[in-house]
């Protein structure tokens, strides 16, 4: 079983719906995917607290492998995502471990992705991706701009559907840190 450890209260459902998606998609059918051990970002980065939840997921029964995702916000994710994983290492014990950080806001993926996800949930069916979806800095407000009137994007209520539905593959060709996400799933997923 992958347990995922995550920032919010939508991604506890969304990121285990992603991370089936991608093992279903490479044949890794053998694990299970658990709900997301919710840890606010700005918790999850002090000294000791990576290391305590990785800890904990590690000893959840039938833990094989852990996956953290968080958004990014304003670090680089190319130097905390390493540093995050350089200290959960050894908390993991042997166990598979990802950290990704989502550039600046998980929502880009969606982003990147956004014609694949036209009419679900109350997005419009002409929404286009911007050239630069990891460069955006409010992509929750993006996606509400691109709902139909008296519609808003409320990531516990659409969250879930988006990961169930985007074109992941397509959007991890132009999100960097997807391609990563994507790439460790599969890597932990066939290390178990």
């Amino acid at each position: 079983m992958i347990v995922p450890i995550v920032e919010g209260h939508a991604e506890q459902e969304s990121v285990p719906l992603l991370v089936r998606r991608i093992l279903h998609d490479e044949q890794i059918v053998h694990l299970d995917v658990r709900p997301g051990v919710r840890v606010p970002r700005d918790k999850l980065v002090k000294a000791g607290e990576l290391e305590r939840r990785v800890e904990f997921a590690r000893r959840q029964p039938g833990a094989q492998a852990i996956a953290v995702l968080i958004d990014a916000d304003d670090a680089c994710p190319k130097e905390l995502g390493p540093s995050l994983l350089a200290r959960g290492l050894p908390a993991a014990s042997g166990l598979p471990l990802s950290v990704v950080l989502a550039k600046i806001e998980l929502e880009a993926w969606f982003i990147a992705a956004i014609e694949s996800l036209r009419g679900i949930d109350g997005l419009r069916e002409n929404a286009t991706s911007p050239d630069d979806p990891e460069g955006m800095t409010d992509a929750k407000g993006w996606l509400s701009r691109q709902m139909i009137p008296r519609r808003t994007y409320v990531p516990v209520d659409n969250q879930a559907a988006f990961a169930q539905r985007f074109d992941y593959r397509h959007a991890a060709l132009r999100s960097r840190s997807l391609r990563t996400f994507v790439a460790d799933v599969i890597r932990i997923g066939r290390a178990v």
